[in-house]
């Protein structure tokens, strides 16, 4: 970030000398072929126009003006049509461990977020069942962007949407309350529809336990509803118990019912109708979404006078945007993938431009191996993997890491084997060793009596080879990785650059012998250089809600 920053600062004065404002499709970024420099711009072919000549005359009058500028850079070349290749000083980049040095757990905290409200809201998982593992990779993907969101300076704010006003609720009461007549010894009829997890019969010797066999005495609706409640705020309980061991927590835990409480609902039918937006249809309340490119009208109010999930969603949203939000951020399983249309209609409906008010990120499956085998999933038939086992199974650390080593919505292999071995073939154990490892070499420099002491210009000069260099180099990208994990809700371009971190470190350390370099001075050169990326290592692990062991 600080290259590129001085670099378009350079950029922004010449250009501002000849009365040109900096071009909106301009860009500064590294090459491909590193034999072109360490960054590339097209500015000069986006300003030939405003500059009234040809895109190779300007870039070579600014290729002059930057060498003038400024003594960080060795080499600016011009090539192809206009492109300004520009090659940084070794000094540059040796600073970027002064950088990291004096920021410490802060290198990387930004503030491109400028106190921007955002509300992200993930897994609200209906509270009929244990969260899954489908689940747990929406908590580590909405968790660890929070906190992505949160070092670029934004305002963010987590919320679990408790859905507990719907038809399933009214099924795990039903489920619940089969059970305990059949646990009473009662002649009963299974259910078509019902949660069949042993966590449902649990449920229910614990309820009988509490209330007796007079629960089933009482009238079904109130009996029902006695299940219901015990269910749910058991279930609750265990999702909350679960998340904190996955280090995740929700500022906000927000329950359906309110919206029906507060009139929200009805209150949103009221809008849409003064909007003309809603309409009655055969008996029901349509919302007219194609006016806002849906490809067919949506129903709010069957003609039974049900609501459907798409009429407490709208209320939600509009809460949601009443409480203050800039940006709405909803984390969904990939099968949602059909109802981000409508999502877009109602937060335009609502007055709001939802290409830039709302963000929906979509999750894919899970597939869950064990023993080279896949474990098959059904939250209804209770036949599926919970969070807390596979927690239980191979630790928080492990489990977050797999679920942020791919883009959210890419299907992601989760082998319970491979993540517990210790080997650089598991990419968790691979960036925590990166940490501990250097962790490990200055235990050893210290039983050599090597002491590490404050960095300075003079001394970081010395590290000049092609490996220490890289080494600085991705350092200071660590800050344009959080910015633009940030900037795309993206959280696993994090995971993508520790894992590119860990490597080049694991390859220095291979080819420098550290503490065997013959030089005292390059020898603490060079523990400088590691303890700056044990910070970043730390600060980036983080973010994705991992630990950052001294020993493993």
């Amino acid at each position: 970030m600080r290259a590129t920053e001085h670099l378009r600062g350079l950029l922004e004065e010449a250009l501002q000398k000849r009365g040109i404002a900096w071009p909106a499709k301009t860009t500064i970024e590294a090459p491909r072929d590193k034999s072109h420099g360490d960054l590339a711009t097209n500015v000069a072919m986006m300003a030939t126009k405003a500059a009234k000549m040809p895109p190779r005359q300007l870039a070579g009058e600014l290729r002059e003006e930057l060498l003038a500028a400024s003594p960080d850079l060795a080499d600016v070349a011009v090539a192809g049509p206009g492109f300004i290749n520009v090659t940084f000083t070794p000094g540059f980049w040796q600073r970027t461990v002064l950088d990291v040095a004096g920021s410490g757990d802060r290198y990387g905290r930004l503030n491109i977020g400028e106190g921007t409200r955002i509300q992200v809201e993930f897994v609200s998982a209906n509270p009929t069942g244990p969260l899954h593992i489908g689940h747990g990779r929406g908590a580590a993907v909405g968790d660890s962007l929070a906190r992505v969101l949160r070092a670029a300076g934004f305002a963010v704010e987590t919320e679990y949407y408790i859905n507990d006003a719907g038809r399933q609720m009214r099924i795990l009461g039903q489920s619940i309350l089969y059970r305990c007549r059949e646990l009473a010894g009662k002649d009963v009829t299974e259910p078509e529809d019902y949660y069949r997890g042993d966590y449902v019969k649990e449920l229910a010797r614990e309820l009988l336990d509490r209330e007796g066999e007079g629960l089933l005495d009482l009238p079904e609706d109130k009996a029902t509803d006695i299940c219901r409640l015990y269910g749910e705020k058991e279930i609750l309980d265990g999702i909350k118990k679960d998340l904190r061991e996955f280090r995740v927590g929700h500022d906000v835990w927000f329950p359906e019912s309110k919206l029906f409480a507060a009139g929200a609902v009805a209150r949103t039918f009221d809008d849409l109708r003064a909007k003309n937006l809603a309409y009655d249809k055969d008996g029901a309340l349509w919302f007219a979404t194609t006016n806002f490119g849906d490809d067919k009208d949506r129903v709010l109010v069957k003609s039974g006078g049900d609501l459907t999930y798409f009429a407490s969603d709208i209320a939600y949203h509009d809460d949601k945007f009443r409480r203050g939000f800039d940006v709405v951020v909803d984390i969904w399983g990939a099968d949602h993938h059909g109802y981000v249309p409508r999502m877009k209609a109602c937060v335009a409906a609502l007055g709001r431009d939802p290409e830039t008010s709302l963000k929906v990120i979509l999750v894919q499956l899970v597939n869950l191996l064990k023993g080279g085998e896949q474990i098959a999933m059904s939250t209804r038939a209770g036949k599926f993997e919970t969070l807390a086992d596979v927690v239980a199974e191979v630790g928080a650390d492990a489990a977050r890491f797999m679920f942020l080593s791919r883009k959210s919505d890419s299907h992601l292999d989760f082998d319970l084997d491979a993540v517990k071995e210790k080997s650089m073939d598991n990419p968790v154990y691979y960036v925590q060793y990166a940490h501990a490892r250097v962790k490990s070499l200055f235990a050893k420099a210290a039983e050599r009596g090597v002491t590490p002491r404050e960095a300075t210009p003079e001394l970081l000069s010395k590290l000049d080879t092609p490996e220490d260099l890289e080494l600085l180099k991705l350092l200071e990208q660590y800050p344009d990785t959080v910015a633009s994990a940030a900037r795309t809700f993206a959280p696993h371009l994090v995971s993508f650059y520790l894992r590119d971190l860990a490597g080049q470190l694991h390859r220095y350390y291979t080819v420098n012998p550290v503490l065997a370099s013959g030089d005292a001075e390059l020898t603490v050169a060079r523990l400088a250089l590691l303890d700056a990326v044990a910070t970043v290592v730390r600060n980036g692990l983080d973010l994705l809600g991992v630990s950052a062991p001294d020993k493993m």
